[in-house]
């Protein structure tokens, strides 16, 4: 008879503390740490594709944009994770004066990968939702043109999907909008995927 391995637990001082002193991203939620893979270049080139365009526009308004290193916090499940891109409008709130781990993003961006895609569409999905800022999740496609966008209306999520080169999606929470085009610049497609590459 084999037995399993147990799962050490950490408080949340333990997490933290790890996590500002390395440069390694992890997951927390009810005393487990869950590592976080690295990226592919598709991933990050859109990362900073929709940072980029993102950022531009907020500029001069009382917005922010963050990629990647900023943490989120789902105070409500406990849930502590990294967006790829993450903005927030209006009064910024941050657990403690660190300032690394927000609180109340306005909207959210996951870029699609085999390993992630359904975690994102779910359970991480599910987590978001309890935010009571959030008011747009964005899932961007990397094997292909797309983008599926969530808005909040009211207790509803309604979805809507964009997937040509020359859409854009309009982000009305913080009055941005993102031509597809911008976001798959230099991003280029295996052959085998059905979508052409935008270059």
């Amino acid at each position: 008879m084999s037995s399993a391995a147990v799962q050490p637990r950490y408080t949340l001082e333990q997490y933290l503390a790890l996590e500002r002193n390395t440069d390694c991203k992890s997951e927390y939620l009810n005393g487990h740490i869950i590592a976080m893979a690295g990226a592919s270049r598709r991933h990050n080139l859109i990362a900073g594709n929709l940072y980029r365009e993102v950022s531009q526009q907020l500029r001069g308004r009382p917005c922010e944009a963050y990629i990647n290193d900023m943490r989120v916090k789902v105070s409500r499940t406990g849930l502590y994770t990294y967006s790829d891109v993450v903005m927030v409008c209006g009064e910024i709130l941050f657990e403690d004066a660190d300032n690394d781990t927000l609180l109340n993003p306005t909207a959210i961006v996951e870029i699609l990968s085999a390993s992630t895609e359904a975690y994102d569409r779910g359970e991480k999905f599910a987590h978001y939702r309890r935010l009571e800022s959030l008011q747009e999740y964005l899932l961007v496609a990397q094997d292909k043109v797309r983008i599926e966008h969530y808005v909040r209306q009211g207790a509803q999520w309604v979805l809507s999907e964009i997937s040509e080169l020359n859409d854009t999606v309009h982000l009305d929470a913080v009055d941005c909008a993102i031509a597809l085009q911008d976001v798959y610049d230099k991003v280029q497609f295996a052959e085998s995927d059905e979508s052409p590459s935008p270059n």
